[in-house]
């Protein structure tokens, strides 16, 4: 079968990616981790003891590092779709957490505490339609934010990956209602050519 001229440059890509050969190194699930390294160091979103919520966590890059760095007095609940090999201070549920039976089961793992942060770095499976994804993308980030404004603590913090285009502006505004202040990151492990970036929102009012 012939690869796709897209297919074989990310292929390319990914198999002289820097990153992807130092988190082989570093023992590390994913790539990822560094992008919410970064976030952490410029914008000091984790410490120990915390209590974080993780959507959309497989393969686990950003549940291994908010783990490691909430030590063994924090936790990370983390959820996603698919599968999920076990971390440590990681509790995770798998399934749709926008589906009830999910969601009652997250409520039950917080036994009526509520997360300092709730980070994502969800995406859709792409089908290569890019207004299909982008919409699909859109749609997802929408999702998180219904469960921050459900969950999260008040005076707590939202970490997000948007992709830009169709929808991210209004996505922007509208987080832009629930926190103090919303910055816009674009990490050093992200590929310079892709079109995430970071929303990291701080003071969330509750």
């Amino acid at each position: 079968m012939k690869r796709s001229k897209s297919s074989s440059r990310w292929l390319n890509e990914h198999v002289n990616d820097p990153y992807v050969k130092r988190a082989q190194k570093d023992g590390l699930r994913s790539r990822a981790s560094y992008k919410l390294m970064e976030l952490n160091e410029k914008d000091r979103l984790i410490r120990p003891g915390m209590l974080i919520m993780d959507l959309g966590s497989a393969p686990g890059g950003w549940s291994q590092v908010a783990g490691k760095l909430v030590g063994e007095q924090g936790r990370v609940l983390a959820t996603d779709i698919l599968p999920m090999d076990p971390l440590d201070n990681v509790d995770f549920i798998q399934g749709d957490f926008t589906s009830d039976a999910v969601f009652q089961q997250l409520l039950a793992k917080l036994d009526g505490r509520l997360p300092d942060l709730i980070i994502s770095d969800i995406a859709p499976n792409i089908s290569g339609v890019a207004a299909a994804d982008q919409a699909s993308s859109m749609y997802l980030v929408e999702l998180t934010l219904d469960m921050v404004r459900q969950v999260l603590k008040p005076g707590g913090n939202y970490v997000v990956k948007v992709f830009q285009g169709e929808g991210s502006d209004e996505f922007l505004k509208d987080v832009r209602t629930s926190f103090e202040k919303v910055m816009i990151r674009k990490p050093e492990a992200s590929r310079p050519r892709s079109r995430e970036v970071y929303l990291v929102a701080k003071g969330f009012k509750g």
